[in-house]
């Protein structure tokens, strides 16, 4: 090398990205995340700054108009996801497993809303959130026969076993009191007794979902018993649900507008923000303070005491997912969003993720089941009823009953509510009053319901870490019978592969290079 050599000229180093670092890297990083904040932010802003202008309901349609295209395009997203996810994750488990992991989720989504039930309860006694005095605001509804608990149960059983899988895409079944049919050619005496409602099995407009869930985990379970028969249905699905992820990825960003627009169309909607507020204040605290205490609390404790790791951490992975979930109100909604965040920064296994989320955004309602008997006691307060032993045990069963089949749709705990109220014989018509608060309300308790889902399948998955190895071991060993080395998706026959076809074959085909197999005798 002589002294003018001052080695090889090269701009590998001057074009290299600088990494960015400190504030600017966290920008980066949670670049969504900032800019669905913002979009909370200015809907707020925006909600209270025009309302000193009494819009009309055009302007206020307008205002509306981007956050009901947002929630169209996410709820568009919503069947195929579900379809698509839990078939695969289904399939990528054995029959058993998928029993097992069916039964942990089961079994942790019955405990956290009984307990959410029980925490709702202990709150409303110690708060005290009912006061005589707001009956005066509450106005009649229209009278007709209430559901019971026993009609709540049955409906679960009909959705789950739907008698036609194409119509539990579009109508979920329900049941309701109607006069009954009159009998032709018999007249009724005032001594006859007539019932005055009969119960009917009707169908009303919604995605059945549970009926979804159950046909796509018993289809998904099986198929994957099929091996290499089946594997090209998997991967159909599997397909699907990667291009869905890929819309949502481009829907994501227009979540700032959207969010921006329903916040503000929401806040406009309302006649009197502060009086509505100030009247039911205690009962909006209530709520929060349970929600928040279960969030930052117990959900906490949940998770470091199965995992053993930095639980906010993960809580702070899910601030994306939060935001989705408490602006449109919705889990099932917010579930593509949640898929991303759970696979993604937060790594949990697939397999859990798309078996888990999309029961759990149906089954799992911790804050309904707060809610609901938050509820239930702020309306007994306000009518003096002294509630015993007996009573509040019936308030917790019944609430944590009908939050297992609520719909993920927004205010669907209103309408459990009156199932709730039944069982201990309280008034329904103040329901009414909750009415006009239930908008901010669901918001509020929405974030417990997806982060229930969430906190759920890392529990899940860690529970299950043993089987999920033992299947990734099934999986990436090869078994060799008659001649053909067999794989978890291929079949090849070692003595008809010709030299051009080896390159079709090397990237499925796994050889064992081990000494003990490499030897294989000829027995012709």
């Amino acid at each position: 090398m002589g002294p003018g050599d001052r080695g090889p000229k090269t701009t590998e180093d001057r074009r290299a990205s600088v990494e960015p670092t400190g504030l600017k890297k966290w920008l980066v990083d949670n670049t969504m995340l900032v800019t669905t904040l913002a979009g909370v932010l200015a809907g707020i802003s925006v909600g209270f700054g025009l309302r000193p202008y009494h819009l009309g309901p055009d302007m206020l349609m307008v205002i509306s108009y981007p956050g009901e295209i947002f929630m169209r395009l996410l709820k568009l997203m919503i069947l195929p996801l579900i379809i698509a996810s839990l078939i695969a994750g289904s399939a990528s488990l054995n029959a058993k497993m998928s029993g097992r992991i069916a039964v942990r989720t089961l079994l942790y989504f019955i405990l956290t809303s009984f307990f959410n039930a029980l925490l709702g309860i202990v709150l409303a006694l110690l708060i005290h959130p009912g006061k005589p005095e707001l009956r005066e605001h509450a106005t009649a509804v229209e009278g007709k026969r209430d559901h019971s608990i026993l009609d709540s149960l049955f409906d679960i059983g009909r959705n789950i076993f739907p008698d036609n899988i194409v119509q539990a895409t579009f109508q979920q079944a329900h049941t309701v009191y109607a006069p009954p049919t009159p009998v032709i050619g018999r007249n009724f005496s005032d001594n006859d007794t007539v019932p005055e409602f009969v119960r009917v099995v009707s169908y009303r407009s919604g995605t059945n979902t549970l009926g979804l869930v159950f046909f796509c985990m018993v289809f998904g379970s099986l198929l994957g018993t099929l091996g290499p028969k089946g594997q090209v249905v998997i991967d159909f699905f599997q397909a699907i649900f990667e291009v869905i992820m890929k819309m949502v990825t481009g829907v994501m960003w227009f979540t700032p507008v959207g969010v921006s627009s329903i916040i503000a169309g929401k806040i406009l909607g309302v006649s009197n923000v502060g009086q509505v507020i100030s009247q039911l204040a205690w009962f909006i605290l209530t709520v929060t303070i349970g929600v928040f205490l279960y969030q930052l609390v117990v959900m906490q404790l949940i998770y470091f005491v199965f995992l053993r790791r930095n639980p906010y951490k993960f809580y702070w992975g899910l601030s994306h997912a939060m935001l989705t979930a408490s602006a449109t109100a919705s889990t099932a909604a917010a579930l593509p969003v949640t898929f991303r965040s759970m696979e993604g920064p937060l790594k949990i296994d697939p397999r859990i993720t798309r078996f888990v989320l999309p029961i759990g955004c149906n089954i799992n309602m911790d804050g309904t089941a707060l809610f609901l008997t938050v509820a239930s006691l702020f309306v007994c307060q306000m009518n003096d009823m002294h509630l015993g032993f007996a009573q509040l045990a019936a308030i917790l069963l019944a609430s944590t009953a009908a939050s297992l089949s609520s719909a993920s749709v927004p205010s669907a705990a209103l309408v459990l509510l009156l199932v709730v109220l039944a069982a201990v014989d309280a008034p329904a018509h103040d329901v009414s009053l909750l009415f006009a608060v239930d908008w901010l309300v669901d918001r509020i308790r929405t974030t417990n319901n997806m982060l229930g889902d969430c906190y759920a399948a890392a529990v899940v998955e860690h529970l299950s870490k043993k089987e999920l190895m033992a299947c990734d071991a099934a999986i990436s060993e090869p078994t060799e019978a008659n001649g053909l080395l067999q794989t978890s998706s291929t079949e090849v026959d070692l003595e008809t592969i010709t030299p051009g076809d080896k390159s079709l074959a090397s990237d499925d085909v796994i050889i064992d290079m081990h000494p003990n197999n490499a030897a294989v005798p000829n027995r012709a």
